[in-house]
C-alpha cells in the first residue's frame, strides 16, 4: 500500500465517491419523474444521451492537463476546489442551522411529476420534451461530478481512482433506485455535502499552497489537520447561524 494511501488515494476517492452519490440522487429524482410519467424510453435515452456527453468531457479534458505544467495545474484546481468546496459547506452549514431548508427528494418528485403531467400536445412532443429534462438534469448535475472527479484527481495523478469512485457512486445509487422504485428521500444528503465540502475545501487549500510553493509541515499529512480544521470551523458556524436564526423576531 503507498504511503499516502490514507493522506490523498483515500480521500480524493471518497470526495469523488460521496460527492456523485448526491449528485446521482438528485438527478435520479427527475429521471424516475420522466420515466413514471412519460415512459422510461425517453428517460433512459436522455439519461445515456447526457452520459455520453459528460463521459466525452472526462475523456478529453482528463488527459489534455498533463500538458500543463504541475504547478499551475495545482494552482488553478485548487482555487476552483476551494471555491467549491466552500460554496457545498456554506449551503450545508445553512441548512443544518435550519436558515436554508432542507432538500427534500420527495418534493421535488412530486413537483416534476406535476409539471410533466400538466404539459400538452402530441406524444412525440411530450416524450421529446420528456427526454430533454432527463438529459438536462443528468448533464447538470453529471457536470459537477465531472468537475470534482477532475478536480481531485489531477492534482496528484489520480483521475482514474477518482472516476472509480464515481462510478461506484452512480452503480450503487441507480441499483437502489431500481429496487425501491422511489425518490431516495432518506439518504443524508446535507450530511455528505457537509463532509464532501470539508474535504473539496482541505484539497483546495492543500493543492492551492502547492502550486504557491507552500512546503506544507508534514506533507500530505497537513490535509487531515485542514480536514479537522474545517470540520471544527463548520460546526462553530452551524451553531453561531443557529444561534442567530431562532434569536430573530418571528
Amino acid at each position: 500500500m503507498p504511503p499516502d494511501f490514507w493522506t490523498v488515494l483515500f480521500p480524493a476517492v471518497t470526495a469523488a465517491f460521496l460527492a456523485s452519490i448526491v449528485e446521482v440522487v438528485e438527478a435520479f429524482t427527475i429521471v424516475l419523474a420522466v420515466g413514471t410519467t412519460r415512459g422510461w424510453r425517453p428517460a433512459i435515452l436522455g439519461t445515456l444521451a447526457a452520459l455520453g456527453v459528460l463521459a466525452a468531457i472526462v475523456i478529453v479534458l482528463g488527459p489534455a492537463l498533463q500538458f500543463i505544467p504541475i504547478h499551475i495545474l495545482q494552482l488553478i484546481v485548487g482555487v476552483l476546489l476551494l471555491l467549491f468546496g466552500m460554496g457545498w459547506l456554506r449551503k450545508a452549514v445553512l441548512r443544518a442551522a435550519g436558515v436554508l431548508p432542507l432538500h427534500d427528494e420527495a418534493e421535488t418528485f412530486a413537483e416534476e411529476t406535476a409539471a410533466l403531467k400538466s404539459q400538452a400536445g402530441a406524444p412525440n412532443t411530450l416524450q421529446w420534451i420528456a427526454g430533454i429534462a432527463a438529459f438536462k438534469a443528468v448533464l447538470l448535475e453529471g457536470l459537477e461530478v465531472a468537475f470534482i472527479v477532475i478536480a481531485v484527481g489531477a492534482g496528484k495523478g489520480l483521475l482514474w481512482e477518482a472516476s472509480m469512485g464515481a462510478l461506484a457512486a452512480c452503480v450503487l445509487v441507480l441499483v437502489v433506485g431500481v429496487l425501491v422504485h422511489k425518490p431516495l428521500a432518506r439518504v443524508p444528503e446535507n450530511t455528505l455535502k457537509f463532509g464532501v465540502g470539508i474535504m473539496l475545501s482541505s484539497f483546495g487549500v492543500f493543492w492551492t499552497g502547492e502550486g504557491l510553493g507552500v512546503e506544507w509541515p508534514g506533507a500530505d499529512l497537513i490535509l487531515v489537520v485542514l480536514a479537522a480544521s474545517f470540520f471544527l470551523a463548520g460546526l462553530l458556524f452551524t451553531k453561531m447561524a443557529r444561534a442567530t436564526f431562532e434569536g430573530k423576531p418571528a
